[in-house]
């Protein structure tokens, strides 16, 4: 019988949002996981195609610029974006999976730290050239959706550039999540606060999204 690799994420995200805390149920997900009593349905052991397809088309000089991996999990993204060079940054809301992404990487360049997208640091304001977002806030119910993706927007710096990869919704399409696909307004509204769009690519083979955006350098 086929596993449900998205009924734990399921069960600890309905009994989360029923106590309006909408993103408590990511640490309750990786404790379990730890603990071998649930399945994160977006671990994997190797960084998404769709942003290693991305990276590969641009520039190959990386060194001394830096970036933000949101909402990191396992750390196959970050590792990933580390590994072209970058200085690179990735956090995750839950403790548990950030303790046990150094575990697995405990050689990494990468910085992980615990933070949270609705709440984060005031210090990256502006402060990175490439921004990854990979699938985090699909993750998010609608509620939160807006504050996520300003948030988002705002760690982009003068001159950088944002990669966003996430499902496909219709508009108007009703989903019980998680995940809750984003729908094409959804993916322009990162274009807004200073970042304009420069790529938005629909793959309706995938199901997925991958947008890029940009801020106009200082000046």
């Amino acid at each position: 019988m086929a596993v449900n690799r998205d009924a734990d994420a399921s069960r600890l995200a309905a009994e989360s949002l029923a106590q309006d805390d909408p993103t408590g149920w990511f640490e309750r997900l990786y404790a379990e996981a730890a603990a071998g009593a649930a399945v994160v349905p977006w671990d994997r052991d190797q960084p998404n195609p769709m942003l290693v397809e991305w990276a590969e088309r641009g520039p190959s000089d990386r060194a001394g610029r830096r970036a933000l991996v949101i909402g990191c999990g396992y750390g196959q993204d970050a590792e990933y974006i580390g590994r072209l060079g970058f200085a690179t940054i990735a956090f995750d809301i839950s403790p548990t999976v950030i303790a046990e992404v150094r575990q697995r990487f405990p050689e990494s360049s990468v910085e992980y730290v615990v933070a949270d997208l609705l709440d984060p640091p005031a210090a990256w304001r502006e402060a990175f050239d490439l921004v990854v977002e990979s699938i985090t806030v699909q993750s998010m119910p609608v509620s939160v959706r807006d504050t996520a993706i300003a948030n988002i927007r705002r760690a982009v710096a003068p001159g950088g550039q944002l990669v966003v990869i996430a499902g496909i919704r219709a508009e108007g399409e009703q989903v019980s999540g998680p995940p809750w696909p984003l729908t094409r307004s959804e993916i322009n509204s990162f274009a807004a606060g200073g970042l304009r769009a420069v790529d938005i690519e629909a793959n309706h083979e995938t199901q997925r999204w991958r947008a890029e955006f940009t801020r106009s350098a200082a000046g």
